[in-house]
C-alpha cells in the first residue's frame, strides 16, 4: 500500500502554468529579442531555469540576469494568477487526515514553492518541501525525489510521485517509486503515457484514491 506521496507543483497542485509562459516570454523578449517557441517552453517545464535558460546562452551572467528578470517578472504576477486545480486542495487534505506522509519535490526554489502552495490553501499540509535550492541535481535525476524520502524517513516502495511532466515520472521511478501522472497539465497525454506510469489520475479527486490502489513496484 501507498503510505508516502510526492507531488510536483506547478501543473499538478497548482495551475501556474500561463504565468510560467508568460514570465518565460517576458525574459526571452528582454535579454534575447526573441519570441517565445511554444515546444521549447513545454520541453523546459519541470526543469530547473538554468538549465532552461542555458538553451539560450553559455553566458553564466547572462543566465543569472535571465534568471533575474524572470523571478521578478513571475513574483510580481504571482498571485494575480496562481490557483488551485478544482478539487486538489481537498483531495490533498484528505490524504493528510489519513495520515500519509506528503511532500512537495519541485524544480523552483524553495521559498517559491512556499509561497505557491499558501496562496493556494495547502498552507502546512505538507511534511517536506525539497525545492531546487535544497539539492545538486534536478529532476529528471532522482536525487530530489530520494532527497525527499530520506527527510520524510521513508522508504521509495511506499512511495509514489505525482507530476505532470515526463521528468517528474524519471525522476520518480529512477528513484524506486511507483509513478502517477495526471491528465489535467500541459503535457500532450501521448507523451506523458510513452513515460508507461504506474496509474493515471484523471481528475484531482482521484487524488485520494491513490492509497488505495495496490501498486505493484517495477
Amino acid at each position: 500500500m501507498i503510505t508516502t506521496v510526492l507531488f510536483d507543483l506547478d501543473g499538478t497542485l497548482i495551475d501556474s502554468i500561463e504565468l510560467i509562459r508568460l514570465s518565460y516570454a517576458h525574459t526571452l523578449c528582454v535579454h534575447r529579442g526573441v519570441e517565445l517557441d511554444a515546444s521549447t517552453w513545454i520541453a523546459g517545464l519541470g526543469r530547473p531555469l538554468r538549465w532552461q535558460f542555458a538553451q539560450f546562452t553559455a553566458d553564466e551572467r547572462e543566465i543569472d540576469a535571465m534568471i533575474a528578470t524572470y523571478r521578478v517578472f513571475n513574483m510580481e504576477h504571482h498571485d494575480a494568477m496562481v490557483v488551485a486545480y478544482p478539487g486538489a486542495v481537498a483531495a490533498v487534505r484528505a490524504l493528510k487526515e489519513r495520515g500519509v506522509a506528503l511532500a512537495i519535490v519541485t524544480s523552483k526554489l524553495n521559498s517559491g514553492a512556499v509561497r505557491g502552495l499558501d496562496h493556494a490553501g495547502y498552507r502546512e499540509m505538507f511534511d517536506v518541501i525539497i525545492g531546487v535550492d535544497d539539492v545538486v541535481e534536478h529532476k529528471p535525476h532522482p536525487a530530489p525525489v530520494l532527497a525527499a524520502l530520506a527527510k520524510l524517513g521513508r522508504d521509495p516502495t511506499s512511495a509514489v510521485m505525482v507530476g505532470d511532466s515526463p521528468h517528474d515520472l524519471t525522476s520518480g521511478r529512477a528513484a524506486g517509486t511507483r509513478t502517477a501522472a495526471v491528465s489535467w497539465g500541459p503535457f500532450p497525454r501521448e507523451e506523458l503515457e510513452s513515460m508507461k506510469p504506474d496509474v493515471w489520475l484523471e481528475t484531482t479527486a482521484d487524488i485520494t484514491r491513490i492509497v488505495e490502489a495496490r501498486l505493484v513496484p517495477r
